[in-house]
């Protein structure tokens, strides 16, 4: 292995380690509703199974983004998601046991991952250049990274319960422009104005945010 790979490794860590500040507000939030003694289990099985999709995603991602109405799909999903994870226990979620709670919540993290990852892909296959083995060290040596990053913000969330639904507003807001940087959003009437996906997204976020306040 010669500096240029570990130049590139270098590279894959800090980039993922940029673009999964919305991810890990995602874990944070599945996570935050679980008792003391699951969250760690879910954030380490949703964060690790992240990873293991975000590596299966990084090789198809060309692919994958060139599907019309991918985008169009992740980002109506994600602004599900984060409706639900800023709202109270719903009444499916009482009585729940331990292990389903955990189990609901790393789903949720997987679900979500999985859309909010395939833009970030690219910039990680774009480095890694066909390299899987530079991919794979890369994400699993940023894992332990990002679940202390999400630590850190569930305990936020247990200080402020306020910051709750910041984090759903801000997964709202991912999930807009997700949607709004579809090609069937551009084929729209108002999908050609240049502004069109930022103030759908924000209008997303507002959206959310207000919703929770009020529930």
């Amino acid at each position: 292995m010669d500096m240029t790979f570990w130049l590139a490794l270098g590279q894959i860590i800090l980039i993922n380690l940029i673009l999964s500040g919305d991810n890990a507000a995602v874990i944070a939030l599945a996570a935050c509703r679980l008792e003391p003694a699951q969250r760690s289990i879910a954030l380490w099985w949703g964060s690790l199974g992240a990873v293991g999709l975000r590596i299966g995603l990084t090789l198809l991602a060309t692919s994958l983004l060139a599907w019309p109405g991918i985008q169009l799909l992740g980002g109506a999903v994600l602004l599900w998601v984060s409706y639900g994870l800023g709202a109270p226990e719903a009444p499916s979620e009482i009585g729940e046991s331990p292990v389903q709670g955990r189990w609901r919540a790393i789903r949720t993290i997987l679900v979500a991952d999985v859309f909010m990852s395939l833009d970030n892909v690219l910039s990680l296959a774009g480095v890694a250049r066909g390299d899987h083995l530079l991919l794979i060290l890369g994400l699993l040596t940023s894992l332990p990274l990002v679940v202390m990053g999400s630590s850190l913000l569930l305990r936020l969330f247990e200080r402020f319960p306020w910051v709750v639904v910041l984090g759903a507003a801000l997964l709202a807001q991912v999930g807009g422009a997700m949607l709004a940087s579809d090609s069937l959003w551009q084929r729209l009437p108002w999908g050609p104005w240049p502004h069109a996906a930022l103030v759908f997204s924000l209008f997303c976020a507002f959206l959310v945010g207000l919703l929770r306040l009020r529930s």
